[in-house]
């Protein structure tokens, strides 16, 4: 009987390990680990580009959006950090699903035939005679042969090795990060409603001498600009230090040796104008003439 050879098989089972799993399945997850990496980095370069502005030392600024707008019958402005009004692309993926799949057949079949066909007869010219008496008998003998063989031996192999693989990526808006999520509520926070020509306050419009006026000034950006203060008392400028303008609001004293009683100091910043009046201090005696 035929053996059937297992050549094709040991071929197929090679082949099967000869398949690169590793990176027929490490590829499209690396590939979604760079794709990844690539959205943060143009999360980035949006909030760079279109968010921040950065000077000439390198220090960055949120860019502010103004909009100007009446209310209750004058022109205000509101200054808004622009990142908490337009979408941060956060783009992540969400599944990564990866199907795949590997055939190999392989057959094998081995065939052997053999015939063999033999014929005897033969011929012979041989020629007896045999006399007894009053018999005899004469006998002539012929032989045919022939030999006849045939045989047949088939064999068959094949084998096939089949793989697919189906990569399905699924992507969206992704929550932000805590950090952002931060960021954009103390920006938030920053919104400012200001006048549009800005606002100059006082702490208050009459002042007895010795006592502190208060000035500060907010520009149409709604920042603190003490830089453009300005106070006069008559045709006389009331100087205000270096320090005092860097400060959130200037504190100036009115003392008796400065300041009198009936004097009028006019503070103005930007296209604001307030006139502060000084006044006797009231004592108890003055209270109780009256």
């Amino acid at each position: 009987m035929a053996e059937v050879s297992k050549t094709p098989a040991n071929v197929a089972i090679n082949a099967m390990q000869a398949i690169p799993f590793s990176s027929m399945i490490g590829g499209p997850l690396n590939a979604c680990i760079e794709a990844q990496a690539m959205a943060a980095r143009t999360s980035w370069e949006f909030i760079k580009e279109v968010g921040l502005n950065t000077d000439e030392k390198g220090q960055k600024s949120a860019v502010m959006v103004a909009f100007s707008f009446n209310r209750g019958g004058r022109m205000v402005q509101l200054n808004v950090p622009l990142l908490t009004i337009v979408p941060i692309p956060y783009i992540a993926i969400n599944t990564i699903d990866i199907n795949f799949k590997a055939s190999i057949s392989a057959s094998s079949s081995t065939a052997s035939e053999t015939t063999e066909h033999t014929e005897a007869g033969g011929e012979l010219g041989a020629k007896a005679e045999l006399n007894l008496g009053l018999f005899s008998m004469e006998a002539n003998l012929k032989a045919n042969y022939s030999s006849k063989k045939d045989s047949k031996a088939t064999a068959e192999s094949k084998y096939s090795v089949e793989s697919t693989i189906d990569v399905a990526v699924k992507a969206g808006q992704e929550g932000m990060p805590a950090g952002m999520a931060k960021v954009l509520e103390l920006l938030g926070s920053a919104l400012d409603v200001v006048d549009a020509k800005g606002e100059l306050q006082v702490n208050a419009t009459i002042l007895n001498v010795g006592d502190n006026l208060v000035i500060a000034y907010k520009n149409k950006e709604g920042l603190f600009d003490n830089s453009v203060l300005k106070v006069k008392k008559g045709d006389t400028d009331v100087v205000i230090s270096d320090a005092d303008k860097k400060k959130d609001s200037v504190v100036l004293n009115l003392n008796a040796e400065k300041f009198k009683a009936g004097d009028v100091l006019e503070i103005t910043a930007g296209e604001n104008t307030v006139k502060v009046n000084v006044v006797k201090k009231e004592t108890e005696d003055t209270k109780s003439q009256e």
